[in-house]
């Protein structure tokens, strides 16, 4: 039974999480990635930045305000603000750690193929970082685990 140590890409390419949009745009876009993890100053997980982070979809690019009733001069938001200040963090990023989805799905390097396989299915990723503690050792994709499943 294959590992995901035995499927990996090992050495993967990850931005600092103080780089810039741009420096993290430019990473994805040289090495043609659709994620990249981001990792602190001593390489340990901190989050990943996709492509889904750069772009704000349709029904979120107007940034409104969550529905609110305006009482006596004061406002009852109908709804809660985390998902909008999410947004608006996003929107208005400057650096890797602005935009990236902190607490990313992982899989450890000794995990069997078919587990990385089912997390990559249930949570509709096309890669996974790899981990070893709280270090980032490689990344795994989806074609990664269809050609050890198909073996």
């Amino acid at each position: 039974m294959a590992t995901v140590a035995d499927i990996m890409e090992r050495d993967p390419v990850t931005v600092g999480v103080d780089d810039d949009v741009e420096s993290v745009i430019r990473v994805l876009r040289d090495n043609e990635l659709p994620g990249v993890p981001v990792v602190d100053g001593d390489g340990r997980l901190a989050g990943i930045v996709t492509e889904n982070d750069l772009v704000l979809r349709d029904e979120n690019a107007d940034l409104h305000l969550p529905h609110h009733l305006d009482i006596m001069g004061g406002v009852i938001y109908l709804e809660s603000m985390k998902h909008f200040e999410e947004r608006m963090k996003k929107a208005f990023a400057s650096k890797a750690s602005d935009m990236m989805t902190a607490d990313p799905i992982t899989v450890t390097s000794g995990a069997p193929a078919e587990e990385a396989a089912k997390l990559i299915a249930e949570h509709k990723h096309n890669r996974l970082p790899v981990v070893d503690g709280d270090r980032v050792v490689g990344v795994v994709t989806r074609v990664d685990v269809l050609d050890a499943l198909t073996e």
